[in-house]
């Protein structure tokens, strides 16, 4: 391999030809776009308030400076003015930097004539009386100017012109306050103002870097010593890298992938989802330029050769001077995994790539994208692995655990379940396989490993279940989805919003209606959280077609309160859910749709119970404060989320993800109410959690407030605790209390009365049931029943 750094002199193209040639546009400064409009839209609102004392006070402080520096500001000022525009645009001129000359010009012109626009549309700052001579004018022109020079100059100059330019924006942000030009927040305006101008000329006119030419890659292969005859583009997609293939003079046919943006960058979700479901979770380092991805992924291809896995040799990476960075390799005749027929993946070939993965493993390196599109296939039906970009030197067990369980599902999807198990047993060793098991989940995998089998639903179920059975070992069993800062974020949120809730009445009347309050009542509240885990452990008997061992489930809901109440959407009741009915022998697909059919009627019963405990309430003139909101706002807020509901049912992205799983369980539910003693079971069961649970604010209410429609309260409970868990928050934290709080508003309860009895319920019906499932998910997964 030969790294290179790009020298002054290139044999066919000059570097003025060179930036024009790189010339392209950045998709990401749209979003710049928008939110410099959005901030200054912010900003310009607050403008419109008087100066508060914070401004004053910098303000104040600056114009202290002592006056002797006057001429020094008042120079650093006129950067900001025509004459730094004219200064700006002469020196690129001079230089035969026409392009940036004219940019710099143009969009300096644009910047001032906004800021004119807006000094007109807006009004003077209010300030204190003592203030009045001064007229402050929104946003500082001379911010903006400066601001807009350094965002247009930036990527012609490189990064020292960019920290210089800010560095000279925040002085001539400075020379403005000092000379009285402005207050802060007009300063804040100026430099949103000249960033978004900046970035809209990028988004229009483009920035050097963002392409790359044949010429260039000519020039760049000659250097290394090959004369190209044919270089012809390849398929290309927005976010992957550029690919060209080359035919040199002497008949060399190399590959050369142009690298325009990080790829190896893990999202937020991902990272989220894996948090849920691994104890240790390994990140990989960032890398900080495209270059560093491509000498990355050349350094642990140049590893994965000298291992022994069959890999096109390197041949080149440079960085390239008005270009993204370049990776050259030599071309392999072949067929990628992902493009054979099904038919010809049979043993020998897979046997043939899991000694290919077992060398990489053995050498210490996880690929951690072994897609089945990045296995070529040669003529002599020798694979070869491609795309090192997210390889890892180095990697411990249990990150090459990881890389295992993503080949299994990407063999897997190609070339069957059965046969992608049966190779690996006699390929791989047993321990190895084991240790994959636990990664064989969708939080586990990336999105670009798991859609490989989107034509499969329960493809990765199968595969988990299947290697299992060989093995002969269980299903790998649940995890805690909580992790300590899971629970530090939880407490934190919950002292908050039991902070604040007291505040709508007041915090010394909550705490004396508590002190007061009757215990016996409370004791009652207490009980009926218990009470209401075991009507839903019922529910959960009547979703399964297949008899389930009363003990366990209910054992199994009590730890549920802890691993379901203290994650994002519920996650954690769903995960024990499965893993419990999957010990039981019960296929994943099956557990999935139990579990799906035990929430789809909860949902439907609570459904029915709003609907009609609410026109029954209203009819009878119990709801005294309830206002519901009318005019043409709201028909137009109905119809647009009535719109936007129909377009997304009707795309095949919803037809596949939400009308045709929601009509199975449809199904499913029907069926269901077929079988007397399942559908009493279901919803009786269901119900029976509902109103209980809404007992528990009734018994709460009645220690503090005995005087209210008891069957009321119960209705306001259910619709306000089923609408708040839509809410993202662990447990429907905050949502669940506001809308309680508004429930028992509408039915004429006293603010303190409400505000103690929601926090009294949720503490000791929701969150106190908590404690003892900790303790119930220590002792199942000791005896292995989760």
């Amino acid at each position: 391999m030969r790294s290179t750094e790009p020298p002054t002199s290139q044999p066919g193209t000059t570097p003025k030809s060179r930036l024009r040639l790189s010339i392209g546009r950045r998709p990401r400064d749209a979003i710049r776009v928008a939110v410099a409009g959005g901030l200054l839209a912010l900003v310009a609102l607050l403008s419109l308030l008087p100066g508060n004392q914070v401004e004053i006070a910098i303000y104040q402080q600056l114009e202290a400076i002592p006056p002797v520096s006057d001429p020094a500001w008042v120079v650093l000022s006129w950067f900001g003015s025509w004459a730094g525009i004219a200064a700006v645009a002469a020196v690129a001129m001079y230089f035969k930097w026409v392009r940036l000359g004219m940019l710099c010009a143009a969009a300096g012109a644009v910047t001032w004539v906004l800021a004119w626009v807006l000094h007109t549309v807006l009004p003077p700052r209010q300030v204190a009386p003592w203030l009045v001579g001064p007229v402050f004018h929104f946003p500082a022109s001379s911010v903006a100017i400066m601001a807009v020079l350094t965002v247009v100059a930036a990527p012609y100059l490189g990064g020292a012109a960019r920290y210089t330019g800010w560095a000279l924006t925040v002085l001539v942000a400075v020379a403005g306050l000092h000379l009285g030009a402005f207050l802060p927040l007009g300063a804040v305006g100026g430099a949103l103002l000249g960033w978004g101008v900046g970035t809209l000329f990028h988004l229009v006119f483009g920035v050097p870097g963002r392409r790359i030419s044949e010429q260039i890659i000519t020039d760049e292969l000659e250097l290394a010593g090959f004369v190209p005859v044919s270089i012809v583009p390849l398929r290309y997609r927005v976010l992957e890298p550029r690919e060209f293939a080359v035919v040199t003079e002497d008949g060399e046919r190399l590959r050369v992938k142009v690298v325009r943006r990080i790829g190896r960058r893990a999202g937020a979700w991902y990272k989220i989802r894996r948090l849920l479901l691994l104890l240790d979770v390994y990140d990989d380092p960032p890398l900080s330029t495209p270059l560093h991805e491509v000498e990355h992924e050349a350094y642990i291809a140049l590893l994965a050769d000298r291992a022994g896995v069959r890999t096109p040799s390197v041949v080149l990476a440079c960085d390239v001077k008005h270009a993204p960075p370049l990776l050259v390799v030599r071309h392999v005749d072949g067929c990628r995994l992902s493009e054979l027929p099904p038919e010809q993946i049979d043993d020998e070939l897979l046997d043939a790539i899991w000694e290919q993965l077992s060398a990489l493993a053995d050498a210490g390196i996880a690929h951690h994208d072994l897609r089945a599109k990045n296995i070529l296939v040669d003529a002599d039906r020798e694979p070869w692995l491609l795309s090192f970009t997210f390889g890892q030197a180095g990697a411990g067990a249990a990150r090459r655990a990881q890389d295992l369980a993503e080949v299994l599902v990407s063999l897997a999807s190609v070339a069957g379940v059965d046969r992608t198990v049966r190779t690996a047993i006699r390929a791989v060793p047993a321990d190895r396989l084991e240790a994959a098991l636990v990664n064989l989940s969708p939080l586990a995998l990336p999105k670009r490993i798991r859609t490989q089998g989107e034509t499969r639903r329960f493809l990765l179920a199968e595969l988990r279940e299947t290697l299992a059975d060989r093995l002969g070992v269980p299903i790998p069993g649940f995890r805690s989805p909580v992790r300590p800062v899971t629970v530090v974020g939880l407490l934190l949120v919950g002292a908050a919003v039991y902070l604040l809730l007291p505040e709508l009445s007041s915090m010394g009347d909550v705490v004396a209606a508590l002190q007061h309050a009757d215990w016996g009542w409370l004791a009652v509240a207490v009980a009926t959280g218990f009470v209401a885990i075991l009507m839903s452990a019922i529910s959960v008997l009547g979703s399964s077609k297949i008899a389930l061992p009363f003990w366990r489930t209910c054992a199994v809901q009590v730890a549920a309160a802890f691993t379901g109440r203290t994650t994002p959407g519920g996650a954690g009741f769903f995960g024990i859910n499965l893993v419990f009915l999957e010990r039981l022998g019960l296929r994943r697909s099956l557990a999935v749709g139990i579990t799906l059919l035990n929430q789809a009627g909860t949902g439907a019963v609570a459904f029915v119970v709003c609907v009609i405990g609410v026109f029954g309430a209203g009819m009878t003139g119990t709801f005294r404060n309830l206002s519901i909101p009318t005019g043409w706002p709201v028909l137009v807020s109905v119809a647009g989320v009535l719109i936007v509901a129909g377009v997304l049912l009707g795309s095949p992205f919803g037809r596949r993800r939400i009308l045709r799983p929601a009509l199975e369980v449809t199904r499913e539910l029907l069926d269901t109410l077929r079988h007397p003693v399942r559908a009493v079971q279901l919803c009786g069961g269901a119900f029976g959690y509902l109103v209980v649970s809404g007992y528990g604010l009734v018994a709460c209410l009645a220690a503090i407030h005995p005087d209210f429609p008891v069957i009321a309260v119960i209705i306001v409970f259910i619709a306000a605790n089923t609408l708040g868990h839509l809410a993202p928050a662990p447990g429907g934290l905050g949502a669940v209390e506001a809308a309680l709080l508004a429930g028992l508003g509408a039915l004429g309860i006293p603010p303190t009365a409400a505000v103690t009895a929601v926090l009294a319920s949720r503490l000791l019906t929701y969150w106190l049931p908590v404690l003892p499932g900790i303790a119930m998910f220590r002792y199942l997964q000791h005896r292995k029943v989760i």
